[in-house]
């Protein structure tokens, strides 16, 4: 492996007053299927984990569900021109597990994958690049009645319902994402009971997690099989993890939130391996007796990219006697075996989720994936903030979000100088969506969406990335 600190080829970033990015960087949008699509109940959809659990009184905020959301379903062609028109190279979907296999099991359902096929051929037909995640959360409500992601058998329909997909699509599509963020599936679906199922068992969110890492091999090698020129990867939501303090017990705090939020993945993945440390410290929950021989040459099955999502950094401190920490997310933990650590606010800017905003946490966390675990191409799949909008006069000057945009380029380009093989990058989000648990009340999108009438209207950031994508980089400050 060649030293990640290697200056970059002459010529390729710094260009007169221009931060420039390299030849052929991708640059995209990304959104998931339950939070933009709606048609909940047309076209053969069967109901998911998160529809289940969005009509459960107290959820979510207000009741809101995902039912109608952005109507994309409906509006794809006029939505994918929108794209044209602010000059994506790339656009990162879902599919639909339950629109496109109902129930999760058996034959494809031919109307839930023209869908798709019709979505890849508008994007293809305006030069746009299709990258298809395979799962974004929306696991068909009669697996989870069977036991869901803590359930082995999960994992082999994951496998089953890939290569319906890559039977309908591999032969257009070249970018593929297994999973979208195992960490919040396993962990705040059967830990902490934040997102759906809404479970809470610490030793069922671990068996998740293996499973959904397990169900990732599995489909890597159906691709492979199915379709061997495509690009195949897995997405991971990843955080530096810095103690509060020098004091050892704040490094022993960050250590072991590190282990579950990002080595948990990270490890098995490029390493084919658990961390030993991560064992010890969840061996009250667990005997990690649900790995079985083979597991983990399996999920570990070899990859052509990562993507990772960036948001924000944890800082943690270890429990101080007497004292409850504050939940992070929701009570019980999404944090098994480390329930005591407190996470630690710094009086820095944050966003309206209330993610402190911390650009150079990007620099850090692709510059550890290249040293510590892997070579291969590197792609930010999801970067992206949520703040207030307001429409004024038919506009949305969005500054905040457009200023943590730039940060954040920023980082992306001082990463790639610093010998990081970054590819691409993918903001979230394409347009404002059901933000999950939060309904409708948070806003990622570049595009505003009138949830009444569905209107859409670029936001000032949509305009500034578009110009961002024009000249393949940043002015220099």
């Amino acid at each position: 492996m060649s030293d990640p600190s290697r200056p970059p080829a002459v010529g390729l970033l710094d260009q007169g007053a221009e931060l420039t990015f390299p030849p052929g960087f991708l640059w995209g949008a990304a959104t998931a299927a339950y939070q933009i699509e709606g048609a909940a109940t047309e076209g053969g959809r069967t109901p998911s984990i998160w529809d289940t659990f969005s009509h459960t009184p107290g959820r979510t905020v207000a009741g809101h569900t995902g039912d109608v959301a952005c109507d994309h379903y409906h509006r794809m062609p006029d939505d994918v021109r929108l794209m044209a028109e602010l000059g994506l190279a790339s656009y990162r979907f879902s599919v639909s597990w339950p629109r496109v296999q109902p129930g999760g099991r058996g034959a494809a359902n031919p109307e839930g994958l023209d869908f798709y096929r019709r979505l890849v051929d508008e994007l293809l037909g305006h030069g746009i690049e299709p990258w298809l995640t395979l799962y974004h959360w929306d696991l068909p409500q009669p697996l989870e009645d069977a036991g869901g992601w803590p359930a082995r058998d999960t994992a082999a329909r994951f496998a089953d319902y890939a290569q319906l997909v890559a039977d309908a699509l591999g032969d257009r599509v070249r970018y593929w994402t297994t999973l979208n963020e195992p960490w919040c599936s396993a962990f705040l679906g059967y830990g902490s009971g934040a997102h759906a199922p809404g479970r809470t068992d610490a030793a069922d969110a671990v068996r998740a997690g293996h499973h959904l890492m397990l169900g990732h091999g599995l489909a890597v090698q159906a691709l492979r099989a199915a379709r061997p020129a495509a690009r195949l990867g897995v997405t991971v939501n990843l955080y530096p993890v810095t103690p509060a303090s020098d004091a050892p017990a704040d490094a022993d705090a960050a250590r072991r939130i590190d282990a579950l939020a990002n080595r948990f993945f990270l490890d098995p993945l490029l390493r084919g391996a658990y961390p030993e440390d991560l064992r010890a410290d969840l061996a009250a929950v667990t005997d990690f007796g649900h790995v079985r021989d083979g597991d983990l040459e399996t999920v570990s099955t070899p990859l052509d990219l990562v993507g990772v999502n960036y948001y924000s950094r944890h800082v943690v401190a270890a429990p101080v006697d007497g004292e409850q920490p504050e939940p992070y997310w929701r009570a019980p933990t999404c944090w098994p075996g480390s329930e005591d650590v407190r996470f630690v606010t710094r009086g820095v800017p944050v966003t309206d989720m209330g993610w402190e905003i911390d650009a150079p946490g990007l620099v850090e966390t692709l510059l550890r994936v290249r040293r510590e675990y892997t070579d291969l191409p590197l792609y930010v799949t999801e970067n992206g903030s949520a703040f207030v909008d307001a429409v004024v006069d038919g506009r949305v000057d969005d500054a905040d979000r457009l200023a943590y945009f730039d940060a954040h380029l920023r980082a992306a380009h001082a990463a790639i100088d610093a010998g990081v093989p970054l590819r691409g990058y993918f903001a979230w989000s394409l347009m404002d969506n059901f933000e999950w648990a939060w309904g409708y009340t948070k806003r990622f999108g570049m595009v505003h969406v009138d949830y009444d009438t569905q209107a859409r209207i670029p936001k000032s950031s949509a305009r500034w990335y578009a110009e961002v994508i024009r000249r393949n980089g940043l002015a220099a400050q």
